[in-house]
């Protein structure tokens, strides 16, 4: 049985069931990662995003990063990646990175590391509204290259 868990969905997704899915009881950390949809990019507001996937290529990426997450941290109990498709609003999750490990330090680094490749990596992709009626393709980044 995989201790991970994957999932691509059109509905809401959960904190607490991201949260349950990467708790165990040889944990002393789950750390855990919301991404949410905010009200402003670039000083524009908002108004929805799109995001769209080649679902099964995804899927096998979430796998490539959690293979990638405990060859930086071999303790890992467990990785979890739930990613939101679809249009959503202003305040809504888009992405909950969930990781479990005995210790906090390794939990954080994995978290990091799952996000960041995701970020870069999955065949995910979102569309900007903005409020003005306009809308623009976003390209991926690494969160590193902004936040050292």
């Amino acid at each position: 049985m995989d201790p991970d868990d994957f999932k691509l969905t059109f509905a809401p997704l959960d904190v607490s069931e991201a949260y349950q899915a990467a708790d165990t009881a040889r944990n002393g950390a789950v750390v855990l990662m919301s991404g949410m949809v905010r009200d402003r990019t670039d000083g524009r507001a908002v108004d929805y995003l799109d995001y769209q996937a080649y679902d099964a290529m995804a899927l096998r990426v979430f796998g490539q990063i959690s293979q990638e997450c405990r060859q930086l941290c071999p303790d890992l109990s467990r990785v979890v990646i739930h990613h939101r498709l679809g249009k959503l609003r202003v305040g809504e999750i888009s992405v909950l990175i969930a990781v479990g490990s005995p210790h906090r330090v390794e939990a954080f680094t994995a978290c990091r590391h799952a996000i960041d490749s995701l970020k870069q990596n999955a065949p995910i992709w979102k569309k900007e509204y903005w409020l003005d009626g306009d809308s623009t393709w976003v390209k991926g980044m690494n969160a590193q290259m902004l936040c050292p």
